[in-house]
Order: C-alpha cells, then structure tokens, then sequence
C-alpha cells in the first residue's frame, strides 16, 4: 500500500456558545482535515482541532503549507503509510516543533493502518485498559454565579471533575469565581483552575495561597510555559499541587520540568505532543517520574477527539486519571452525545454519563459527513490537494 494523494481541507466550525479564557473568547474553532488517500482506496483522516496561534503557535494556513509543500512531496507520497515510526521521525529531521502538523499525519496514519487491518485504533496502541473513560469538564471563564450553575449542571451529569478557566477579569475576580463555584459544589468535588500561564511569580504567590481556602486539588501552568525555576520556586512556598500545560511539550520539557522539580502532574494533549506514537514515549516518561497526566484537546470535532480517545482507553498509566478530551461538547454547548448536531463526524464517539468510549470500528471508525464538511469550508480558502 501507498500514499498517492494528500488533501487538505481548512474548515471552521461556529461554537454554540463562546468560551471565554486569558483575557479572549473563542467562538469559533478553524482547522484543518486531512486525508491521505492511497493506492488500494483506503483513506485515513484526521482533524487538527483548533489552530491557536497563542497556544501552539500553527495556524491553518502553517499547518496546510507544512503537510503540503514539505511531508507530502519529501516524506508521504509514495511511502507506504504502515510505517508509522519511520514517516514521524522523517518529520522531525525536516521540521522543528510544528507537533499540530505532525500529530494530523500520525492520525491519520494511525487509522489507515487501523483500516487496512481491520482493527480499532486502540488495538493498534495494545488493546484497551478500560472500556470508557471517566472525564472532567472545562467551564468557560465567566460570571460566579452563572459559573456555579454550570458546574452544578456538569456535574449532575456525571463528571468527574469541574475545570475553571482564569482571565475573563482581574485577580480578584478569578478568586470570587472560584469562591462561588467550591461553596455551590461543596467540599468533596474535584476542582481546580487552568491560568493558560498568565500570571507573574508575584501573583501566582499571591492568588494562590488566597485560593488556597477553597481546597483546589491543582493549579494548571501558573506561570508562563518557560518560567520552569519560577514554577519550581512556586511550588515550595504554596500547598496547592502545581500541574504543567504549555510547559510540557517535548521529551527533553518533561525531563527538564522532572529535574527541577517545577511540577506535581502534567497535562497533555496529543497534537501538543506530535500525535499517537510521541504520546505514548510522553506518557512513558511520566510514569517513570511517577506524575499524573490529564489530557486535555485543541477543541474540534467527533473526528478530533477519536485519536485521544483510543489512547486514553489503551494506555494504562493514563487510563488511571479521569480526563478533560471533550472537543465536541464544548462546540455543541452540551453535556453528553444526545446534544451533538451537525457534527463533520456522522458518529462522534460516546459521551455519556461523564464518560468517554472510543468507537469500535476500524481505525478511528470514523464516518464523515462530507456535505457538513463541504459546507464548514473557511471562507476565502479552498482544498488543497498533492498527488504522485
């Protein structure tokens, strides 16, 4: 079998309800599909999720140049799409960083060989650990009252845990939010707040030991994500554990965030890391250190968060934590599976119950609905297509 054709399709899908987070709001989420077709009529596809030029510095139009003008004529065509390690370690010879790219190849290169074995993707990464996974929620930043309400409502569904987001005002409202959401939940809930790296040490300090009242079980990347000895002197002068976002990319950030002892646990996201195959060495190196891992997702569609899904069902040391890869809800506006309309996937995997299962069919056991897609192409851009 062999790579004849790379498509890119750039499309941007509306979210129900915006999200508010670091000081901006997300309203609607542009990606990227991706389809490598082949010689025996299999195609493998995949969603980049949300391009964030903040987060992960790839935007759709670097993530397009990237696959098209540099892995498809360099390293796809031709090759034969089951030698995953290979295609992976070519990119990162010919790309630095770039891991949103890299991780929408390895997707798709997953389900193509899901595909043409027969098997789930999941099976592909060792068989599953658990049959569903038990998730947490992220709220948007907002209102202390409406927030409360929310996570009430979260969970009541079954969730696991409530994720708050800093940023819509100043430091003291981040506290009275969080203030309002512990005294609605009570004491026993799981609840913690991501600050996307905003704060200065001298605030982090401060904010922090304020919350500290409220038993928050972490704190996401406090500081920004190169302030690792900030991180590391913050965390012996506060109680709360401090867990690593935009810090933790590469091996080499885990190792450096494991010497210096800049962390408790460590979150993930599988296009952060350069797909499946990177996430499992990431995940390794975690276990070694003996960290928790939360995986989160760049936001996006049934077809975004399958790849995430069969990992945190395969891999055991992940399959310990409860999760936040919940793309699709967040689009929606809705707590399970009943509430997705209109989806690019006609069946986005389960999420029931606070839980995720990831689908049973061959590879990521995706089915697109190509007319949604066709309509959700981004405006002022079109396909892109690399042939042999």
């Amino acid at each position: 079998m062999k790579i004849t054709k790379v498509e890119i399709i750039p499309i941007s899908t509306p979210m129900k309800r915006a999200q508010i987070m670091r000081g901006m709001t997300l309203s609607r989420i542009d990606g990227v599909l991706l389809k490598l077709h082949t010689d025996e009529g299999l195609v493998g596809i995949a969603d980049a999720g949300d391009t964030s030029s903040w987060y992960r510095g790839e935007t759709q139009d670097s993530i397009t140049s990237m696959i098209c003008d540099f892995f498809a004529p360099q390293i796809l065509l031709g090759e034969d799409p089951t030698k995953i390690e290979k295609i992976v370690g070519r990119m990162d010879v010919m790309a630095r960083d770039n891991n949103q790219a890299k991780a929408t190849v390895d997707f798709a290169l997953h389900d193509l060989v899901g595909k043409s074995l027969g098997v789930p993707v999941y099976q592909l990464l060792g068989g599953k650990t658990i049959d569903r996974i038990p998730l947490g929620l992220v709220l948007s930043a907002g209102e202390p009252a409406a927030v409360a309400e929310e996570a009430l409502a979260v969970l009541k569904e079954g969730f696991s845990f409530v994720k708050l987001k800093a940023g819509k005002g100043g430091l003291k409202d981040d506290i009275a939010m969080v203030a309002e959401v512990r005294r609605a939940v009570g004491d026993d809930v799981d609840l913690f707040i991501d600050v996307n790296g905003a704060w200065t040490y001298d605030q982090a300090l401060t904010t922090i030991r304020a919350l500290e009242k409220y038993n928050l079980s972490k704190i996401e990347q406090p500081l920004p994500p190169w302030d690792l000895d900030g991180m590391a002197r913050l965390r012996g002068k506060v109680h709360t554990p401090i867990y690593a976002d935009e810090s933790a990319q590469e091996l080499h950030d885990l190792l450096a965030i494991i010497n210096k002892g800049a962390a408790d646990g460590l979150m993930i996201k599988v296009q952060k890391a350069g797909g499946l195959l990177k996430s499992q060495r990431w995940l390794t190196m975690a276990r070694l250190a003996n960290m928790p891992v939360i995986c989160g997702c760049m936001v996006g569609s049934g077809l975004e968060a399958s790849p995430a899904a069969h990992l945190l069902a395969a891999n055991d040391w992940i399959a310990r934590f409860p999760q936040e890869n919940a793309g699709p809800l967040h689009i929606h506006d809705c707590l399970s599976s009943r509430g997705i309309r209109d989806d690019i996937a006609r069946n986005v995997p389960l999420y029931e119950n606070g839980h995720l299962t990831p689908n049973d069919g061959p590879g990521l056991g995706i089915e697109l609905d190509e007319e949604r897609v066709r309509s959700l192409i981004t405006p002022g851009k079109s396909v892109r297509t690399v042939t042999l």
